[in-house]
C-alpha cells in the first residue's frame, strides 16, 4: 500500500497542513473540499497513520502527522527539483558544471561568482578544483573539467578556445629579514643569483622546459601557493605573488616589495583566460558562469 502513495496525495497533505482547513486547501488546489477530504482519508488508510485530528471544528495535525510533514515536504521538493533539472537538461543545460581554476585567480571574485551561480542554478552541481600552471589545462584537455580559468601559460593548445577574463596584479616580495629586503633601489639580475627564488611547480608536463619570471639558479619549487606564501614570510626566499593575497602582509610589514631591474616599472600582471575544448564549449550554466566572472572584472574596474 505504501508504494501506491502519490505526489498528489502528499501535496494535498502539505496544503491542508499549511492552510489550516480542508476547505482552504481545496481553494488553494482548486478542488472541492470533499475531494481534499477523500484524498487525505485514502492517504491515511494507505500508510496506516492518522495525520489529522478531526474532532474539533478545524482539523489539527497529529503528532504523527507533524513528524511526517517534514518528510512529505522533502519528497515533494526533491521531485520538483528532479523535474526542474530534467526540464533544464532537455533545454541543453549541463547536468553538472566542473571548473578548474588557476590558484592565482582572485578568490573574492571567484567566491562571488560561485555564490551567484548557486542561487541561479540550484539544481546544477558545481565541482571546483584549484590548480596551477598546466594542471589547469590538463583536466580540460582530457574532458575531466568542462571549463578552466587559466593563467601563466605561454600558449593555448590547439584543442582549446580561450577568452580573456582579467589581469591579476602581481608583486615581487621577500620577508623584511631577507638580505634582498635591505637592498636600496632597483635590484640587478646578478644580485638575484645568490638567493633562493620560490616558484610554483607544474604537476603536468605541459610547461616542461619553460619558466615564468624565474631569475635565480637557486630555486625551491612548491606545488601549493599557500606554502609559497608561508615560506616567503619565513624568509626562506623571494618570489612573485598576487597583490591581493599579500596586501595584509605588505600593510603590516611582514613582507616588503622588491624592485627588480627586469620588472620595471612594476611586476607584470598575470593574464587570466577562460579555456574550454572547441568540441565541447560551455553550455548555458558554463556560459552564465563566465559572464558572471566578466561582470566581476568590470565591477572591479569601476
Amino acid at each position: 500500500m505504501l508504494d501506491a502513495v502519490s505526489l498528489d496525495q502528499l501535496r494535498t497533505f502539505i496544503a491542508a497542513s499549511e492552510e489550516g482547513s480542508f476547505s482552504a486547501a481545496g481553494r488553494k488546489l482548486r478542488r472541492a473540499q470533499s475531494v481534499v477530504s477523500h484524498t487525505l482519508a485514502n492517504l491515511e488508510n494507505q500508510i496506516g497513520v492518522k495525520l489529522f485530528d478531526r474532532s474539533a471544528r478545524y482539523p489539527r495535525l497529529t503528532d504523527e502527522g507533524t513528524a511526517l510533514l517534514a518528510q512529505a515536504r522533502l519528497v515533494v521538493s526533491g521531485m520538483d527539483g528532479f523535474k526542474a533539472k530534467a526540464r533544464a537538461m532537455s533545454d541543453g543545460l549541463e547536468p553538472e558544471l566542473s571548473v578548474v581554476v588557476d590558484v592565482m585567480y582572485p578568490m573574492a571574485s571567484l567566491t562571488d561568482a560561485v555564490g551567484a551561480f548557486r542561487d541561479a542554478f540550484p539544481h546544477t552541481p558545481l565541482r571546483l578544483y584549484v590548480e596551477a600552471l598546466g594542471a589547469v589545462m590538463q583536466p580540460v584537455l582530457t574532458n575531466a573539467c568542462r571549463l578552466g580559468i587559466s593563467g601563466s601559460m605561454p600558449s593555448v593548445p590547439q584543442l582549446l578556445d580561450a577568452e580573456k577574463l582579467l589581469d591579476v596584479p602581481m608583486i615581487t616580495v621577500a620577508a623584511p629579514s631577507h638580505p634582498l629586503a635591505s637592498k636600496p633601489g632597483v635590484i640587478r639580475p646578478a644580485e638575484l643569483d645568490e638567493h633562493v627564488q620560490l616558484v610554483l611547480t607544474d604537476r603536468t608536463t605541459l610547461t616542461e622546459g619553460k619558466t615564468f619570471g624565474v631569475f635565480s639558479p637557486h630555486i625551491w619549487r612548491l606545488a601549493d601557493l599557500g606554502a609559497k606564501h608561508a615560506f616567503l614570510r619565513a624568509g626562506f626566499g623571494w618570489g612573485h605573488m598576487p597583490v591581493a593575497m599579500v596586501q595584509d602582509d605588505l600593510d603590516s610589514g611582514k613582507l616588503v616589495p622588491l624592485q627588480l631591474e627586469a620588472f620595471q616599472p612594476y611586476t607584470p600582471p598575470i593574464a587570466m583566460f577562460a579555456v574550454y575544448r572547441k568540441d565541447t564549449p560551455p553550455g548555458p550554466a558554463g556560459r552564465w558562469f563566465l559572464k558572471r566572472l566578466k561582470a566581476g572584472r568590470d565591477n572591479e574596474r569601476q
